[in-house]
């Protein structure tokens, strides 16, 4: 076995409480800013780029930034391969909508500096829809998956979307909260609905899970009732309305799409 060199120990030393930021995007002209301007405190930014067509990677440009460009192959692929890009011994995943706030910008700094820091911090999620904060829905605190991590303490599960993970290492909790701002506008929500259910079924598929329409009817209900009744959706007003009506819409269609795919596969073989 070959022995570290003295530079790999420099390096070790010098990398050791340093943090890569990285951020994919897909056409995020109108959020890309603000994301990159909260996180302009990192050793490391890596902008993630998935394949851009519009001026998300000229803004990048402006800041302090590396922009490195990968096929989209699903949300888990892209974590994992986005992680490998990075350099420093911390990784901060942050998405262009969300905003890394001086209140959570000291705590990560503070927890980088603690020598009994943990592997792997949830941040929990401040989600802001309709110019409202959502504090039901199962929206707050939203501890979709751990956001700061030690490099080689977590790996994402190669799903194409709502990717689960792997923690190797001691696990906690931040305080402050990352600011998401998820939507622009109800066009958006119909957009990111309409590419998420595709993307569901493609999950699905891998999976070799069967739909019908009637199975399609009674998901997409049953999805509605859980974030408007059992998360409290109706508290936050007509935004948790439109929250769990588009929850209906995202697995109604998740589940019809996977019902056409596999009419689609059975008149292929049959041919």
């Amino acid at each position: 076995m070959i022995k570290g060199t003295n530079k790999d120990a420099a390096d070790f030393v010098d990398n050791a409480g340093k943090i890569s930021v990285y951020v994919p995007v897909l056409n995020e002209e109108d959020k890309i800013r603000d994301a990159l301007q909260s996180v302009q405190w990192a050793d490391e930014i890596v902008v993630i780029d998935t394949g851009c067509t519009d001026r998300t990677i000229d803004i990048a440009r402006q800041y302090d930034c590396r922009i490195e460009r990968l096929n989209f192959k699903g949300f888990g692929h892209l974590r994992n391969a986005s992680v490998s890009l990075c350099k420093y011994d911390w990784i901060l995943s942050i998405d262009a909508d969300e905003r890394v706030t001086p209140e959570l910008q000291r705590e990560i700094l503070n927890r980088l500096r603690d020598n009994d820091a943990l592997d792997a911090y949830f941040i929990p999620r401040r989600n802001f829809f309709m110019d409202r904060w959502i504090k039901y829905c199962g929206w707050y605190p939203d501890y979709c998956q751990p956001k700061l991590f030690r490099k080689g303490a977590l790996t994402y599960h190669e799903d194409m979307v709502h990717e689960g993970f792997d923690i190797h290492g001691k696990v906690g909790h931040l305080k402050n909260d990352v600011l998401h701002y998820s939507f622009r506008d109800l066009s958006q929500v119909i957009a990111k609905m309409d590419r998420y259910s595709t993307l569901g079924m493609q999950k699905m598929a891998q999976q070799e899970k069967q739909a019908s329409m009637a199975s399609a009817l009674l998901h997409g209900v049953g999805a509605f009732l859980r974030i408007y009744v059992l998360k409290r959706g109706f508290l936050d007003g007509w935004p948790g309305f439109v929250i769990a009506l588009g929850n209906f819409e995202g697995t109604f269609y998740r589940y019809a799409k996977r019902t056409l795919h596999q009419r689609e596969q059975k008149e292929d073989a049959i041919d």
